[in-house]
C-alpha cells in the first residue's frame, strides 16, 4: 500500500490572486473553486488515474488569515521551456514577481524570486534548444 504525492498547497492571504499568477507561470488552469480556496493544475485529475500511477500534482492556493513572516522551507523551481532564464525572470516580473536575495550569494545559474504574496521560487536551467 502506497499514497500519492496529490496536491501542493500554499497557504495565502488573495488565492484568487496567486492562482492567477501561478497560472500564467506555469499555463496551468483552475479547476476547482470553493470558499477560500482555488486549485489549479496542467491537467483534469481523476481517482482513476491517481489510482493508477504517480501523477502530477495539483496546486491548492487556502486563504489563512495571517502574512507570510519568513523563508519559506519549501519552494518551487521552474524551468523556462522556449526562453533563457533572465528573459523568463523578466517575464515573470511583468506578472508581478520580484527578485529577492535569501543569501544565495552572487553568479549562481539560478534566479530566485518571490510571487506576489512573497513566496521563494527559483527560474532554474532553461530548457530551450539554444538559450543560457
Amino acid at each position: 500500500m502506497t499514497s500519492r504525492f496529490t496536491e501542493l498547497v500554499i497557504d495565502c492571504r488573495d488565492p484568487e490572486r496567486l492562482a492567477d499568477f501561478w497560472c500564467a507561470v506555469l499555463d496551468f488552469k483552475v479547476i476547482d473553486r470553493a470558499e477560500g480556496q482555488v486549485e489549479i493544475a496542467s491537467w483534469e485529475p481523476t481517482v482513476e488515474a491517481v489510482r493508477a500511477r504517480q501523477t502530477p500534482p495539483t496546486i491548492m492556493f487556502i486563504r489563512v488569515p495571517e502574512g507570510k513572516t519568513v523563508k519559506n522551507r519549501l519552494h518551487l523551481d521552474v524551468s523556462p521551456v522556449d526562453i533563457g532564464t533572465e528573459a523568463e525572470a523578466t517575464r515573470l516580473m511583468a506578472l508581478g514577481a520580484t527578485k529577492v536575495d535569501v543569501g544565495q550569494g552572487p553568479a549562481r545559474s539560478w534566479i530566485v524570486m518571490a510571487d506576489p504574496e512573497g513566496n521563494e521560487f527559483d527560474v532554474v536551467r532553461s530548457l530551450a534548444p539554444t538559450a543560457k
